[in-house]
C-alpha cells in the first residue's frame, strides 16, 4: 500500500509495543505508519510489525479478530512481516513443545527461554547488515531462536541462541527495538518494506530511556 507514493507499514494494536513501535517510525523520513486491528486494514500494506506482548494471549485475539487468516494471506501477497519477541514466535514454523501460530518463517523458537522479566537485560551488538554503529537491544521474557532453515539469513547470534534473522518477507528479532534509543532496526524493516530514507544516526535524538518496568507501569 501507498500512501501519497509512499509505502504503509502497519503496527499491529492488539498488545504490546504499538505505541513505541509507530514512534520510532514517525522518526524514519519517508515512511508512512499506522496501528491496525482489523482484517481490512492489513489490505496492500507493505509491512506490518507484530509487537511483544504475550504469544498465546496475541493468537487468541488474532482468531478473535479474525486477523489469522488475513495475515496470511496478505504475507502471501508479498506483505513484509516483523515480529518482535512474542512476534517472533508467532511467525515462526515451529515453537519448541507447542503449536505453531502463523508459521510464516522457516525458524524454530523456544518460548520463555531467559525464565521471568527480573531475568530481563540489555546489551550493545554490532550488527552490519543493519547498521554501522552498535545497536541497544532489549530483552524482555525473550525466546531464543535456535534454528533457522533454509534461505533464512542469520543477523545476530548471542551465546547460544540466535537473536535475529530474516529471509526475504520475515524479520524476527528477539529483543524489543522500540523500547531503547536505536532507529536501526526499523530503518532496517521500512527498507525492507520500499521505503528509501538516508538517516544521519541510527539513534534518536534525545530520547529518554525507560526501564521495562516504567514501561509496563505506563
Amino acid at each position: 500500500m501507498v500512501a501519497g507514493n509512499l509505502p504503509v507499514i502497519g503496527v499491529l494494536d492488539l498488545q504490546g509495543g504499538t505505541q513505541e513501535h509507530l514512534e520510532h517510525l514517525g522518526h524514519i523520513s519517508g515512511c508512512v505508519a499506522k496501528p491496525v486491528k482489523a482484517p481490512d486494514e492489513l489490505q496492500a500494506l507493505s509491512g506490518l510489525i507484530l509487537p511483544g506482548g504475550e504469544s498465546t494471549c496475541l493468537s487468541r485475539l488474532f482468531k478473535l479478530f479474525g486477523l489469522h487468516e488475513a495475515i496470511k494471506r496478505e504475507h502471501s501477497r508479498g506483505m513484509k512481516v516483523w515480529g518482535t519477541c512474542a512476534g517472533a514466535i508467532l511467525i515462526a514454523r515451529e515453537i519448541i513443545d507447542e503449536q505453531p501460530h502463523l508459521a510464516l518463517m522457516d525458524i524454530a523458537v523456544h518460548r520463555n527461554a531467559f525464565g521471568s522479566q527480573m531475568d530481563s537485560f540489555n546489551l550493545t551488538a554490532n550488527i552490519p547488515e543493519v547498521s554501522g554503529e552498535p545497536i541497544p537491544l532489549t530483552f524482555i521474557r525473550a525466546p531464543k531462536i535456535v534454528r533457522v532453515g533454509p534461505g533464512v539469513k542469520i543477523l545476530l547470534r548471542h551465546e547460544d541462541f540466535i537473536a535475529a534473522a530474516e529471509d526475504d518477507r520475515c524479520l524476527a528479532t528477539a529483543f524489543h527495538p522500540e523500547l531503547t534509543s536505536g532507529l536501526a532496526f526499523h530503518r532496517y524493516f521500512a527498507h525492507k518494506c520500499g521505503v528509501s530514507s538516508e538517516l544521519h544516526s541510527d539513534q534518536i535524538e534525545g530520547w529518554t530511556a525507560r526501564s521495562w518496568m516504567q514501561v509496563a507501569r505506563a
